[in-house]
């Protein structure tokens, strides 16, 4: 018998730990960021280490550090003991809720191991599952640096206002949902030998790219992430 769509089981999580779990998730880690946890040539003020970590409720927090810096926020799954890994037609879901305070950089996105050989994968297997600023506060930024693709779409998002959601990382296209709507299928992918790390970060905008940095009198910004989880279907993968 013929199992209709409507009826057939979902894929199955695969992984939903808490950010509170230090065998799923590393804090203040990331081969993305120099060793010594700052970053000014992505144009950020961060400063991240193993001190900074989000809450139990999923609260990404950037503090200011003095000397410009921020002491903001990041956790991934590199280095973490699970070593979790995102696979071509893996599915990530999330809640977010975001805050439009001038110099705030909320992203949810992926990084890659080098190949065997050494040399890093496309991209550094780099998928932006979103990333926003408050230079446009209504607009997500959609990016697939492994198939040179991206968007950024307005209308998506409410400071303040949880929203939904849902990256189909697929190998022929990357797809995006927000809210259960698709905003943006890529058509390029990330390829059959995609491998790449979850990271949950806030960044601090120093000033470039038409994004402000945080005003003088800002000294604490933040966004919440919950209920994430990822989902692996054998069919798409």
């Amino acid at each position: 018998m013929t199992v209709p769509p409507s009826a057939a089981r979902p894929a199955p999580v695969v992984f939903a730990a808490p950010f509170t779990d230090r065998t799923a998730w590393a804090v203040g880690r990331s081969s993305a960021y120099p060793p010594d946890g700052r970053n000014p040539g992505d144009n950020k003020l961060d400063q991240i280490g193993p001190s900074y970590g989000p809450t139990a409720a999923g609260v990404f927090t950037a503090r200011a550090a003095g000397g410009g810096r921020w002491h903001t926020d990041l956790v991934s799954t590199e280095y973490a003991p699970g070593g979790f890994e995102l696979r071509p037609g893996d599915e990530v879901s999330a809640t977010c809720v975001v805050d439009d305070t001038q110099g705030a950089w909320p992203a949810l996105w992926t990084w890659g191991r080098d190949t065997p050989g050494g040399h890093p994968q496309p991209g550094h297997g780099e998928v932006d599952l979103f990333e926003y600023h408050a230079t446009h506060p209504h607009l997500l930024e959609l990016s697939n640096h492994v198939g040179g693709a991206g968007d950024t779409v307005d209308g998506l998002v409410t400071p303040g206002r949880p929203f939904r959601l849902d990256v189909l990382l697929g190998a022929d296209s990357v797809r995006w949902q927000v809210d259960g709507r698709t905003v943006y299928d890529d058509g390029r992918g990330v390829g059959t030998g995609w491998r790449a790390w979850l990271v949950v970060c806030i960044s601090v905008s120093a000033g470039a790219y038409g994004h402000p940095a945080p005003g003088p009198h800002v000294r604490e910004m933040s966004w919440q992430c919950t209920d994430l989880e990822v989902r692996r279907g054998t069919a798409q993968a």
